[in-house]
């Protein structure tokens, strides 16, 4: 039986995280005792996935009040916050989940509450966010079980599981909802170039789970599709913007593409911290551009022409009519897209 495994942890010394870089090599965490190593680790994709972040953020701010003398509470707070918010702009779970700390925690220090009182509320909100995650992918995974075909041959794209999330995943999550009751016929993971999140992050997931799992290359799901190899199509979020348009990991929209020209469902599965009711549409969404050198170059190896440029946006827009159904906590929306996710967030 395999050891389970846990994504991040808010320990008395620091937060614990699982280095995703190192996977599927070594399993290694590091121990992260500043908002400054939080906002690194956040920043070089040791801890990724936009439920993820969000958590790993409110523990940051935790162990930053730890280290924080009485008189630089405040000061430290607003230092946390400000330096974590900044690490990646597309993840809106980032600045909801530091919103919410920064909102109830200046509350705490307006009202004169004991530095020590501040420091354990601290630590307590970002358990309470970590707990709060691992019942919401539950909830999705439970919403979106039904939608997957007996027999189903399903592809995901990137890593939307439990390394994505405080546990359990969102696209994963259902991948695991279903596979308990026995619907999954086999998982094919889109090797997700530049990062190659689902070569070395989903395969290790669902191989661990016992999830059967087949690692395709990101050229690969226009020909199965038409070879009639896959079934549905369920991906992650990093953003939702108020008409339903999806902000995900570069290369999911031409897989919704390819899903609408061959009558094959395209599901969203995120929580409601991901939709951006503020954001009225994917084209006001920002874009991180990451680094080129993690496309000019392969395992340290460059594998382009010296001086030959590249982009790398690190996400992509999914236009809500290209998509079937998104999947939160709080059950299946369909279209009209912007009516029902309006719908959830204000009940």
């Amino acid at each position: 039986m395999t050891e389970p495994f846990f994504t991040l942890r808010l320990d008395d010394d620091g937060v614990r995280i699982l280095d995703q870089r190192c996977l599927p090599e070594a399993e290694r965490y590091l121990l992260l005792r500043s908002a400054e190593e939080v906002a690194r680790a956040i920043e070089d994709m040791a801890v990724r996935g936009a439920p993820a972040i969000g958590v790993a953020a409110a523990m940051g701010v935790a162990v930053e009040l730890a280290r924080s003398s009485d008189a630089e509470l405040e000061a430290g707070l607003e230092r946390a916050c400000r330096r974590l918010a900044a690490t990646r702009p597309t993840a809106v779970n980032l600045s909801w989940a530091l919103t919410r700390v920064r909102e109830r925690l200046a509350a705490r220090i307006e009202a004169g509450v004991d530095p020590e009182a501040l420091r354990r509320e601290a630590r307590e909100f970002a358990r309470t966010l970590h707990a709060e995650d691992v019942a919401t992918c539950r909830a999705i995974g439970e919403h979106g079980a039904p939608l997957v075909p007996e027999h189903a041959r399903l592809l995901t794209h990137c890593n939307a599981g439990g390394l994505a999330t405080a546990g359990y995943g969102t696209a994963l999550g259902v991948v695991r909802s279903a596979a308990r009751e026995g619907r999954i016929e086999r998982v094919l993971a889109a090797e997700t170039r530049p990062f190659l999140q689902g070569a070395r992050l989903t395969t290790w997931e669902l191989d661990r789970d016992g999830i059967p799992v087949t690692l395709i290359t990101d050229s690969m799901p226009g020909s199965l599709m038409r070879a009639g190899e896959i079934d549905l199509v369920v991906v992650g979020a990093d953003r939702i913007a108020a008409n339903g348009d999806v902000a995900n990991k570069i290369g999911t929209y031409p897989l919704a593409l390819l899903a609408e020209f061959h009558g094959i469902p395209f599901y969203v599965a995120a929580p409601l911290s991901t939709v951006d009711l503020e954001m009225p549409d994917g084209d006001a969404i920002p874009i991180e551009q990451r680094d080129p050198a993690e496309v000019t170059c392969f395992a340290g190896r460059r594998i382009s022409a010296p001086g030959v440029p590249a982009l790398h946006p690190a996400f992509d827009v999914t236009p809500a009519a290209q998509v079937t159904a998104i999947i939160t906590e709080a059950g299946v929306v369909r279209a009209p897209l912007a009516a029902g996710l309006r719908r959830q967030k204000s009940a």
